[in-house]
């Protein structure tokens, strides 16, 4: 399975100019690969740093984070107006930085799914090189009248 921004904003929530997936290359039933193509417009290279535009880390997990949304919402049935929520993250490592005109692939590895808690491993490359590691937790905040039921 593959889908283009369309279909990948049709089902994550996220909007310029914090929507950090431009394509989904790959999905299993355990695992996902995304696309976030880096660029010199991107608005945090503005203060991050001029002279020196290095993507800030954060944003790495961000986009790692946006496509294991992609994932819970596709793979494991997630409805699409259940709102997930990030929890935590561990074992974060940054190895290299990310610059304009790279092309970030973020691979993520389902590692458990706990009643609404999901937990992910995700590795971010460059040029097939590893650039950041994370393993990533969130949550789905079902309504109550759902957990009634």
């Amino acid at each position: 399975m593959h889908a283009d921004i369309l279909n990948i904003i049709r089902t994550l929530p996220h909007r310029y100019p914090f929507l950090m997936v431009d394509r989904i290359l790959e999905v299993t039933a355990d695992s996902i690969v995304g696309l976030k193509n880096v660029t010199y417009n991107e608005p945090f290279f503005l203060g991050h740093f001029p002279d020196h535009p290095v993507m800030p880390g954060v944003l790495i997990i961000e986009a790692m984070a946006q496509v294991g949304a992609y994932f819970g919402f596709e793979v494991l049935d997630i409805g699409k107006n259940t709102p997930v929520y990030f929890m935590g993250m561990d074992k974060v490592r940054f190895r290299k930085p990310v610059r304009p005109g790279d092309q970030l692939i973020l691979k993520l590895q389902l590692l458990r799914r706990k009643g609404y808690i999901i937990k992910m491993r995700g590795e971010a490359l460059v040029d097939d090189q590893l650039v950041a590691e994370a393993e990533l937790m969130a949550t789905m905040v079902v309504p109550k009248s759902a957990e009634d039921q």
